[in-house]
């Protein structure tokens, strides 16, 4: 089993081929095609780490989606004055199928 652990969206991710992720929101319309640099690779029992062999390395995944993440309230309160303040958030992701790593 092919495998590597790429940089996306400000994590590392573990990856393989086929699989699915959800990172935070990619530039690109669905079907596009994304690159990621690997930083480490697992190709059954020998691992590769060293840069100048990584940098040969490439992970394509393909846009599925655009997707918003759940929904988180931020209530802000201090006691005796009067002071609310209410605020809510989505986060912005992307949804992307992993295609090859080569």
């Amino acid at each position: 089993m092919v495998y590597a652990i790429v940089r996306a969206g400000g994590r590392q991710e573990k990856v393989s081929e086929g699989s699915t992720l959800v990172i935070n929101r990619v530039s690109g319309n669905v079907g596009d095609s994304v690159d990621f640099e690997a930083v480490l690779l697992v190709d059954g029992d020998k691992i590769t780490t060293d840069p100048s062999e990584l940098a040969k390395v490439k992970v394509s995944a393909e846009i599925i989606k655009d997707e918003k993440g759940p929904k988180i309230t931020i209530l802000k309160f201090k006691n005796k004055t009067g002071y609310r303040k209410r605020q809510g958030h989505r986060q912005k992701l992307t949804r992307l199928k992993v295609t090859s790593i080569k």
